[in-house]
């Protein structure tokens, strides 16, 4: 029987549908009391008006039938206590009572729906807000969603835990503060540019870059942006993952592809001690016999000097020999194929920083990185010179292992002849004056278990790209490494 009503009756007849009609027929008797004591003074004229009230009331509470119900009740009420004597004006009083009250409850029926709709409607919105905020607070990504003006307009549970900020302490603020300097004030002009003029450069693809938490640690992370339009307003959503917090597999891989590199490196280094041994021999044996053969001659009496001439000669040519071996060997170890190119040097640095940090946990170092090369492209092997840089940044994190303070500066400036000259700075403990002359070595380090061939492949490839490389003092303890890279220009391969 409930499902053949009408939808108004089914509705008034819910849970709260009792309290509408007790609530509004209350109303009514008490507007009939009122009407009923003050009838001496206000005369019969205004009959029906104080219950007009208890119409709306039901009509607000409950709908179409509070409303007629009140309607119903004020009418027959009305002829019962006969305020009106019999005639045609109690009945068009009566009529047009009743008119009103049918009036104001087909209003408040409709007005009861809309609200009833909108109440569906945001329950809806909320379930669905909930069940979207659920996914955003278990995604392992972390999204933040900014507007064309680079303010924060969401920020998930992830990147709180991430970036170690509140959600509601980020909503509002610019997105560059969780960049480390210059990112940070270049980022908006990014924005402008890509809405000036379209050009997409992260948009729709991947990108190394590096963050900054609330304590000012840095760490490398993978950004990937997507854009969304409504209407004239632009929105962008950017995920980002934490490339510190790879997989075990991942850093299984990485061990087991260093000690190959170890392994190989070591067999190398065999086979060229070996070569070496083979090819020295022989002219160290001859550059011996010669030296013996010119000692007997000084042990005469009177010694010959013009038969001194010739072993010392033939001495001379072996050991030049042997020289002659030592170069060819070592072109064979540092020649290598290299391509080089015009590479942007603030790109090569932030790939390169966002590498070297790559395992690098709990070791809370700040970064900062100081723009002063005005020109920005270098003419060198890409691949090559961020080897350098890796083994830098790597060392001066490592050595500040057991320093209070762990600040990594990597700056660039232009040299005397318009070179770019690249430094890397960290707060360790420094290098002495003496070892620091023989840092470049090979075979020499400062490491308990290093081998001492990083930083002298470094001063080779420096050195085959035309440039130096060398150890500066710092200031306030530490130390710092710089080298010189060629500049790059528009016409060149």
């Amino acid at each position: 029987m409930r499902r053949a009503l009408p939808w108004s009756i089914a509705r008034a007849t819910g849970a709260n549908a009792p309290a509408a009609f007790v609530v509004s027929l209350a109303a009514a008797v008490l507007a009939l009391v009122v009407q009923e004591a003050l009838l001496p003074l206000i005369g019969a004229s205004v009959t029906f008006l104080l219950l007009v009230p208890s119409v709306l009331l039901g009509a607000a509470l409950g709908g179409l039938w509070p409303g007629l119900a009140v309607t119903a009740f004020g009418a027959i009420a009305g002829a019962v206590l006969g305020w009106r004597a019999p005639g045609l004006g109690g009945i068009v009083e009566t009529g047009l009572f009743a008119l009103l009250g049918v009036g104001i409850s087909l209003v408040g029926e409709r007005l009861f729906r809309a609200d009833a709709a909108a109440r569906e409607i945001n329950e809806k919105i909320l379930q669905r807000e909930a069940h979207l905020q659920s996914i955003l607070d278990t995604v392992p990504d972390a999204m933040v969603v900014i507007d064309a003006k680079g303010l924060i307009q969401s920020f998930s549970a992830t990147a709180a835990r991430l970036f170690q900020r509140q959600p509601a302490d980020m909503v509002g603020r610019n997105v560059s503060c969780l960049m480390p300097p210059p990112y940070r004030d270049a980022h908006d002009g990014y924005i402008e540019r890509y809405l000036k003029t379209g050009e997409k450069r992260i948009i729709g693809q991947g990108r190394v870059v590096v963050g900054e938490r609330n304590d000012g640690s840095t760490f490398p992370m993978e950004l990937s942006v997507g854009e969304v339009r409504v209407r004239q307003s632009h929105y962008f959503t950017g995920f980002v993952r934490d490339l510190t917090e790879r997989q075990a597999t991942q850093a299984r891989l990485q061990e087991l592809q260093s000690e190959l590199v170890h392994i190989s490196r070591l067999t190398a280094m065999g086979e060229l001690a070996s070569a070496l041994a083979h090819e020295l021999n022989q002219p160290l044996s001859a550059i011996a016999n010669y030296l013996r053969g010119a000692e007997r001659l000084l042990e005469a009496p009177t010694p010959d000097v013009e038969r001194l001439r010739d072993p010392v000669a033939r001495a001379t040519a072996q050991a030049l020999r042997a020289g002659d071996v030592i170069r060819r060997l070592r072109e064979f170890v540092a020649t290598g194929e290299n391509e080089r190119h015009v590479e942007s040097l603030s790109k090569v640095i932030e790939e390169s920083l966002a590498l070297a940090l790559v395992g690098i946990k709990g070791s809370d170092v700040r970064v900062q990185t100081v723009r002063g090369y005005p020109a920005d492209l270098v003419f060198a092997d890409k691949v090559q010179i961020q080897q350098v840089l890796l083994n830098l940044i790597r060392n001066a994190i490592e050595a500040m292992a057991g320093a209070l303070r762990r600040e990594l500066t990597i700056s660039t400036q232009a040299g005397e002849q318009g070179e770019a000259v690249v430094r890397v700075a960290d707060t360790g403990p420094g290098i002495g004056p003496a070892l620091g002359e023989r840092l470049f070595e090979p075979f020499m380090t400062t490491k308990k278990s290093g081998m001492g061939v990083g930083l002298s492949i470094c001063r080779t490839i420096i050195d085959a790209h035309g440039g130096k490389i060398w150890i500066e003092e710092t200031p306030g303890g530490g130390a710092t490494f710089a080298f010189t890279i060629p500049p790059g220009a528009a016409d060149e391969p």
